[in-house]
């Protein structure tokens, strides 16, 4: 199953993430598909960027989001 979800980098107590398509049998930082958009919780407000062409494109393809995931790109959606 392919899903969307979250790549953890950045250091210790300061997260960084990358919104990823991977197959769900990866692990978390492990390998993907396709790289589509990034999130930073420590800026304020949080710094969400998606290309929705790409996410919208894997969505109708069959790809998972987890719930994060979903709630990023309702806001992301939102704030346009």
């Amino acid at each position: 199953m392919v899903k969307i979800r979250l790549k953890r980098l950045g250091a210790h107590k300061n997260p960084f993430y990358r919104i990823v398509v991977a197959d769900s049998r990866y692990p978390r930082n492990g390998r993907f598909i396709e790289e589509v958009g990034y999130y930073d919780p420590m800026k304020t407000p949080a710094d969400i960027k998606l290309d929705m062409e790409k996410v919208e494109k894997w969505l109708k393809n069959g790809a998972q989001p987890t719930e994060t995931v979903r709630a990023l790109i309702n806001k992301a959606n939102g704030s346009k």
